[in-house]
């Protein structure tokens, strides 16, 4: 990454994805709010709207995937950034009229634009080339950074500008957030996909699903993003029920965020030094630990210190598990690959969102927290194994 042109494309791409990152944390730290006050009857349907994000996602990243190995990365970007734009447009008016669908058919919407804003990750390979790939994902994820500080904040104090229709402010800033994005889009250069990535030799899904590396790589992407969603998704619902703020619950979400997206500008290079069994590793035990500090108190600092160590585990598993699968694959089957994992990811994630709500309502924060536990631990073992045993499989050459 040495050109002027890769770093500014690569910058650029960095300052989409803040903006589909800040597009994203206000929907969670808003989301079940919202919600909360549309709903008439119970209240354990809280989290649905953010479960239809995640469907929404999950249902568009194999069409994504393909559109853009069709139609190309950049056309692909500016198509979703615009879908984006119309669920906030969709949802801002559903606040309006008091419709809880019509909210949630506006945040599936949305869920479409990350579908295609999930890319930005690979195609930051695909401007900085192979050798620096884990340093490429790692800056452009690095972008989130800002989500963490104008996301939460601009739901925030947002929320009320529009009185009595609380919370109708941050989904119309969601749409200026779609202007800047096509902004930047629109002058990142990504190279087109060489013929050989579109026509070359291509493996069955089940031969490359049976390598043991690509098993990592997914259920490190897969478990990072799903219970870091699982934890996140049910924290408003428990701080609001243990008393807290809104503005508590915005303030927390913050800096979970930001210890998401921050520790990307090293992540790169603790994988280039270290490797990406050892990282991923770090982050499931990160995992770990926020629950033990989530099940050992209520106050709002179990709440921020358990987010943050959530955040981090996030960071190290998913990017972790992306860099990790790059090399599973050929050039060839890149945009079949990619969308299977991002369709295992996300589909799981909306499982996640979903069963937080209710396992919240239900049976209370400490049942949440035991009940991602598991998953964590199983990472953490099968990373430690390929640690220990130093085995890999690259694709082979065409």
């Amino acid at each position: 990454m040495t050109s002027n042109r890769t770093k500014l494309s690569i910058l650029l791409m960095a300052g989409a994805q803040a903006m589909l990152n800040s597009t994203t944390s206000i929907l969670i730290s808003s989301a079940s709010l919202v919600a909360l006050l549309l709903l008439d009857a119970d209240k354990s349907f809280a989290t649905v709207p953010v479960t239809a994000v995640v469907t929404g996602t999950a249902i568009a990243t194999i069409p994504a995937s393909m559109f853009m190995k069709r139609a190309g990365r950049k056309l692909g970007f500016i198509f979703g950034i615009l879908l984006g734009m119309v669920g906030a447009a969709i949802a801002g008016y559903s606040i309006y009229m008091g419709s809880f669908l019509g909210f949630t058919m506006g945040a599936m919407m949305i869920g479409t634009c990350t579908a295609f804003g999930n890319y930005y990750r690979f195609a930051a390979i695909d401007v900085a080339g192979p050798e620096n790939r884990s340093k490429a994902v790692s800056y452009v994820m690095a972008g989130g950074l800002v989500a963490g500080f104008i996301g939460p904040q601009i739901a925030n104090h947002t929320k009320d500008f529009y009185a009595p229709y609380t919370f109708l402010g941050p989904y119309l800033a969601i749409i200026g957030l779609g202007v800047i994005a096509l902004i930047c889009i629109s002058f990142v250069k990504i190279p087109k996909m060489e013929v050989a990535s579109v026509e070359g030799e291509v493996r069955s899904l089940r031969e490359i699903a049976k390598q043991p590396t690509f098993i990592l790589a997914l259920l490190s992407a897969m478990i990072g993003y799903a219970g870091m969603s699982f934890v996140m998704t049910a924290t408003p619902l428990a701080m609001i029920g243990c008393g807290l703020t809104v503005s508590d619950s915005f303030n927390v979400i913050s800096w979970h965020v930001v210890a998401m997206f921050g520790p990307s500008f090293f992540t790169g290079s603790l994988i280039a030094r270290y490797g990406d069994f050892k990282v991923i590793f770090a982050g499931a035990v990160f995992g770990v630990l926020c629950v033990i500090v989530a099940l050992s108190g209520l106050g709002i600092s179990n709440f921020w210190i358990a987010l943050v160590l959530l955040g981090l585990s996030w960071n190290f598993m998913f990017i972790g598990g992306t860099t990790l699968l790059t090399t599973t694959y050929r050039p060839a089957e890149a945009a079949k690959v990619q969308g299977f994992n991002d369709f295992l990811v996300f589909g799981t994630v909306a499982t996640a969102s979903l069963s937080a709500g209710i396992l919240q309502q239900k049976f209370g924060w400490d049942v949440v927290n035991m009940a991602v536990l598991p998953f964590f631990l199983l990472v953490a073992g099968v990373a430690l194994y390929k640690v220990i045993s130093g085995t890999r499989e690259i694709a082979p050459a065409e």
